[in-house]
């Protein structure tokens, strides 16, 4: 299997590339789409899972890299690889892509070709989002991801997909011009695109600091948009009420905050600990507002767009803390978001379908009648407001514990807050959609508990939830190879008591920075 190193990653972008292409000459008859879709889909997760089972863990820098001259001049690569940084986040994708797929099973009727299509074109950019390690060839990936997105939204939206889209689409595209525009001066500077080139050749020469202000702040804006950090989160809810599960599972977090600690925090180190104390500040401010407006939310789609804004605003928190703990901490914490966010479209799009509305005054009472939604939606919840034992405590319990004692004791307390204001979202969401009397919605449309194809999507993210909660060390063993400082770059020392640590967190984890 081995032998296959060298061009793992190019299968992992192609395969669902070539399936994108069956799928859009295939007839859109019989669910031929749907299992061209999920064939490809989980062909791309097996190569995926190759990279976890022959990444050599002890050894530092990328692995399984490729990199092929592609144009002379400007001087553009193919250059690709993972590290413990990127490497999971490559899994995830591969695994909520026939995730996606099962979910949209029954409910994409119309279009099916271009849904499926599109879909899997989505899943290609993602990919090489994550294992892009040339410039140009990153914000290819970068640019593509939107055109999907935007497209899916505005042809299946719920009520008013294509005001939805064009927010997305306008929100997530205008940054990305000043991001092209930093990417070509640091070209004009160094002439090189390749990421690993740039690092250090940015360390060793001197270049205008007011110059290389403006280039961190491109980037950084456009990584903040894509998380949304706070006050930039104007597209997610209407996005995230609008979008199709399969799409709305994809479409925040990951690409923004893995770009934050790859490209700015790991280009312009210098830049992003002059901005880190404004960071932090609206990172703690996001905790909070999306929490609060969670807390007043009535429809359940958007209700998560909030929560979700308030967890990426932790993980911001733990990424401009600028400690390896933190850091270990957020990759961790992105790859939970993915999973029980996964699971929770599943489950909402699943209510959505069957009942016909989102908004959560009309359902109640739900629990009699469709059993296994209900305990499924119970430990995704308890994940997302990170009962111990559950993958939800161990990245925010790591994430506070670093801010509180490597950061801001202060910023630590009111993000605590802001969790504590997430367990009572939740589970008045629970209690309102599953519990007390029935509501005469449950009571008129009687409804399937979940199919089969939903049972198989999301058993496999519900047995995660309980592994990463109780066997952090399989990840943190891989992730602590990626998550380290840029060269001459001074992590902040930290004074996490080992003993304090519950016995479901690793002591392998680095509870001291570098110098």
């Amino acid at each position: 299997m081995t032998s296959i190193d060298p061009s793992i990653l190019t299968l992992i972008l192609l395969v669902p590339l070539a399936g994108a292409i069956l799928v859009a000459l295939a007839p859109d008859r019989a669910k031929i789409p749907n299992w061209i879709a999920l064939l490809t889909s989980l062909a791309t997760f097996a190569f995926t899972l190759h990279l976890p089972a022959h990444f050599v863990a002890g050894r530092g820098g990328f692995q399984f890299e490729t990199n092929q001259p592609w144009i002379a001049d400007p001087a553009i690569s193919y250059h690709v690889g993972v590290d413990g940084l990127s490497l999971w986040l490559v899994v995830l994708t591969g695994l909520l892509a026939p995730v996606g797929v099962l979910a949209s099973w029954n409910a994409i009727q119309a279009r099916r070709k271009v849904f499926y299509s599109l879909f899997l074109v989505q899943q290609t950019a993602m990919f090489g989002v994550f294992i892009a390690l040339d410039l140009m060839l990153y914000y290819g990936f970068w640019e593509l991801s939107l055109v999907p997105m935007a497209i899916l939204i505005a042809m299946y939206g719920r009520k008013d997909g294509p005001k939805a889209a064009l927010k997305f689409f306008l929100f997530t595209f205008i940054p990305s011009a000043p991001l092209l525009v930093a990417i070509l001066w640091l070209y004009a500077q160094t002439r090189t695109f390749d990421f690993t080139e740039l690092r250090l050749l940015l360390m060793r020469e001197q270049h205008s600091a007011h110059a290389m202000f403006w280039v961190a702040l491109a980037f950084l804006v456009a990584f903040a948009v894509k998380v949304p950090v706070f006050p930039l989160h104007g597209w997610l809810a209407d996005t995230f009420a609008e979008a199709p599960v399969a799409m709305a599972m994809v479409v925040a977090g990951k690409l923004g905050l893995y770009s934050m600690l790859r490209f700015h925090v790991g280009l312009f180190p210098t830049q992003a600990r002059q901005i880190a104390p404004l960071l932090i500040a609206l990172a703690v401010i996001g905790v909070l507002y999306g929490a609060c407006l969670a807390l007043v939310q009535r429809d359940f789609f958007k209700l998560l767009a909030f929560g979700a804004v308030s967890h990426f605003s932790l993980v911001t928190l733990a990424i401009y803390g600028l400690t390896l703990t933190g850091w270990n901490g957020a990759v961790y914490q992105i790859l939970n978001l993915g999973i029980v966010e996964g699971a929770m479209f599943v489950l909402l799009g699943a209510l959505d379908s069957r009942f016909g509305t989102s908004q959560i005054a009309l359902y109640g009472g739900l629990a009699a009648k469709l059993p296994r939604t209900a305990t499924y939606f119970v430990l995704a919840s308890l994940t997302m407001v990170g009962l111990p034992l559950l993958s939800g405590f161990v990245g925010e319990f790591i994430i506070l514990s670093s801010t509180f004692s490597g950061v801001s004791r202060s910023s630590a307390i009111i993000a605590a807050l802001g969790v504590i204001l997430s367990a009572t979202y939740m589970l008045w969401l629970v209690q309102r959609l599953f519990y007390g009397p029935e509501s005469s919605l449950a009571l008129s449309k009687p409804a399937a508990d979940l199919r089969f194809g939903e049972l198989v999507a999301l058993t496999p993210l519900v047995l995660l939830m309980l592994v990463m909660g109780i066997a952090p060390a399989l990840w943190f063993e891989t992730i602590q190879t990626g998550v380290h400082p840029p060269p001459h770059f001074d992590a902040r020392m930290e004074n996490v008591n080992p003993n304090n640590i519950p016995a479901s967190i690793p002591a392998s984890i680095p509870t001291e920075g570098v110098r």
